[in-house]
């Protein structure tokens, strides 16, 4: 297999297709968002959300430019109020707590598509794998100095981020083996 296959590997080949089509991908990426934040696994000292999956999983599948666009949609539809996000929606959300979180999806997903787009894919898993993993760190990093600036730096660490490596290192893998599962 020839490098620029490797590193072109897009299983729904969005940028391929109608206008049309990148829209109702859209529509249904950002439902898919929506119901990746109301899916919470029982974890020990918070529940795992599967937001950030779904982020770094529509980054892969749709490629950086689309997934920004998706993610910035789902965020304009919790900002209008819409149910999409985990906790409550509106305006509110952007100043929070979660504020740094919200914020570093979209940057996420751009990172995640820019470098599956690149190789980092299911053609890959070890990398796909990587991707996902610094999708995932870039949410906390953001994430945490966002709630630094409220709670303080050790608080941010200790409740921002801590309790989430392990189910960003799960979601991580679950979201690799689902690119290496899709059909070329």
């Amino acid at each position: 297999m020839s490098s620029s296959a490797v590193t072109s590997f897009s299983p729904l080949r969005l940028s391929e297709r109608t206008l049309a089509w990148q829209v109702a991908a859209v529509v249904v990426g950002t439902l898919i968002l929506a119901l990746s934040s109301h899916v919470k696994v029982p974890m020990y000292p918070v529940p795992m959300t599967m937001q950030t999956f779904a982020v770094t999983l529509i980054g892969a599948l749709y490629g950086w430019r689309l997934a920004t666009v998706t993610v910035l949609v789902w965020l304009g539809e919790a900002a209008l109020g819409l149910p999409v996000l985990a906790g409550s929606g509106g305006v509110l959300s952007f100043v929070g707590p979660t504020a740094g979180y919200l914020f570093a999806f979209p940057l996420a997903a751009a990172l995640t598509g820019y470098l599956a787009e690149r190789g980092w894919n299911g053609q890959r898993v070890t990398l796909a794998f990587a991707a996902m993993l610094l999708g995932n760190a870039l949410c906390l990093v953001l994430g945490a100095a966002w709630l630094s600036t409220l709670v303080g730096f050790e608080k941010a660490i200790v409740a921002g981020v801590t309790p989430f490596i392990v189910g960003g290192i799960v979601k991580s893998a679950l979201a690799a083996a689902t690119l290496k599962a899709l059909p070329r």
